[in-house]
């Protein structure tokens, strides 16, 4: 009873002790706001991820593809079975595309992918990152009137963000009145009549211009001109960042707006090699938040792809594809899964893989530096313990006399060496305690914290536009708070062994002599 006495005597009076509960207290406090911030911004970067990514990916180590998409689809849902939620073929091929701007040509390299309308919203988020509303419930190829949005729909809060204002007459009004602006500029300057080579589907075409020439290949088959502001060329959704960038006035300028022409040049799947150029109205953006996705792929329909690069069998009128993505049931083991699968689809043509497989490099960095900053952080645990040591090593021979009496009234080294080690426990839990309360607080007020700070210093501490988030993402783990906090009493605990040893060792005879 006298060791917890003491104790509770040594806490309320020893001032000193505040310094040692004090930096217990932030080091867990700053702890558990870090790991909760870092958790949530992890959360974030995996659901983008597997946003845009199936759970699961079987891939055609051939650019041609491989045949009978249907085929296969029926074997994987033999090997997974009730596990498989959504299948949906794709082809992906490397393409070049050419944009132009004030008789300027911009190129851009991007990977052109084939998708099945139909499906793919179902084996990921795609539709819920494009910028027209309908397109969200089920996208089309087609170039809409108007209604894309002008803020990011992802945010709720559109204070926080500035508008796209190129955006307001995206679609065919932007489309018609491009159109009528240049038949005006064109009748004020008529150009001198030119006799050109047009451009073919599947050939060479004009290569210091692929748009010298800008009929459509369906309109010169056809035998006609091509009327922009009445008719498009075969829609594409292009990802925000392969046309437009960020100024330094923190607004997006967009270089090609939905109701524009693009032209799109991609190898053909046959021997040798063969170029081939279309041109695509951009119907749509996508913004997934990862740039990534947004400034490397390109999105057509999956049949118009085929048909461009000839992967269509003409007897069957069955496509090849490239790949399969498939999306799982969420109670499903994606690499039970997908070693299944491995051991179904030879190695030698297919490769099969979950979408962690895939961006296993960027998600072991950010694990990586999730370790490290755990490690700095409980440095600082690390120096309260010294602080410990170093106070409760002046307190045994500031009270070598007290503990000199303690002995000769028959208390016992380990009672002694008890007080000491109580004494730290009580440090240990007292800072953890109030280390966990306030980062609690401060990671649920993390965002009005924010913004106060941006108030009083007149720069945003988190600048959604910069981070693409609209409000700091936390998640707190319960099992990282516990261990966050059980080391902080172990450190308060180990750190006064030592002197909770040396004060057991006294004798009292001499604790007492010179007294």
């Amino acid at each position: 009873m006298y060791k917890l006495l003491l104790c509770w005597r040594y806490l309320r009076t020893r001032y000193i002790a505040l310094v040692c509960i004090v930096s217990v207290m932030l080091g867990v406090a700053t702890m558990i706001v870090v790991n909760s911030v870092m958790a949530g911004f992890t959360h974030e970067m995996q659901a983008r991820m597997n946003g845009m990514l199936g759970d699961l990916i079987l891939e055609s180590r051939s650019m041609d593809g491989v045949p009978d998409a249907p085929s296969h689809l029926e074997k994987i849902r033999e090997v997974a079975g009730d596990a498989i939620a959504g299948m949906s073929p794709t082809v992906h091929v490397p393409a070049l595309m050419y944009i132009e701007i004030n008789g300027q040509l911009i190129t851009h390299q991007a990977t052109l992918v084939g998708i099945d309308e139909r499906t793919y919203s179902s084996v990921s988020q795609f539709g819920n990152y494009l910028q027209h509303p309908s397109n969200r419930e089920q996208l089309v190829f087609e170039l809409r009137d108007d209604g894309y949005d002008v803020y990011d729909h992802q945010v709720p809060d559109r204070s926080l963000l500035k508008p796209r204002k190129q955006m307001e007459h995206a679609g065919w009004v932007y489309r018609r009145h491009k159109a009528a602006l240049k038949k005006h500029r064109q009748q004020q300057n008529p150009a001198p009549l030119q006799v050109a080579d047009p451009p073919r589907r599947g050939g060479s075409t004009n290569q210091q211009n692929p748009f010298g020439n800008t009929a459509s290949a369906d309109g010169e088959q056809e035998g006609r001109d091509f009327d922009p502001a009445t008719e498009t060329h075969h829609g594409i959704v292009l990802g925000i960042g392969t046309c437009s960038y960020r100024g330094d006035d923190g607004m997006d300028h967009f270089i090609a707006l939905p109701g524009d022409d693009v032209r799109v040049s991609f190898p053909k799947a046959s021997l040798p090699p063969e170029a081939i150029s279309d041109f695509y109205t951009v119907v749509d953006f996508y913004e997934s938040k990862m740039s990534e996705y947004d400034g490397s792929f390109m999105f057509v329909p999956l049949r118009d792809l085929q048909k461009s690069r000839g992967m269509i069998d003409p007897e069957t009128g069955i496509g090849k594809f490239t790949s399969i993505q498939i999306k799982l049931q969420p109670d499903a083991d994606a690499e039970a899964v997908r070693d299944a699968l491995r051991d179904v689809f030879p190695a030698q043509l297919y490769v099969v893989s979950t979408w962690r497989d895939k961006q296993g490099p960027l998600l072991a960095a950010v694990q990586m530096e999730t370790a490290v900053l755990n490690v700095l952080l409980f440095m600082i645990i690390a120096v309260a313990g010294f602080g410990i040591l170093a106070i409760f090593t002046m307190i045994v021979v500031e009270k070598t006399r007290d503990i000199g009496i303690l002995k000769s009234l028959g208390a016992s080294g380990y009672g002694v060496m008890g007080i000491f080690l109580s004494y730290g426990l009580a440090l240990g839990i007292v800072g953890a305690g109030v280390g966990l309360a306030l980062g609690l607080t401060f990671e649920r007020y993390i965002n009005e914290i924010a913004d106060l700070l941006g108030r009083i210093t007149g720069q945003p501490v988190f600048d959604p536009s910069v981070y693409y988030f609209y409000k700091i993402p936390t998640i707190v783990d319960p099992f990282t708070v516990t261990w966050i906090c059980v080391g902080a009493v172990a450190i308060a605990v180990l750190a006064s062994v030592l002197p909770a040893r040396r004060a057991a060792r006294l004798h009292p005879v001499k604790a007492l002599r010179y007294e």
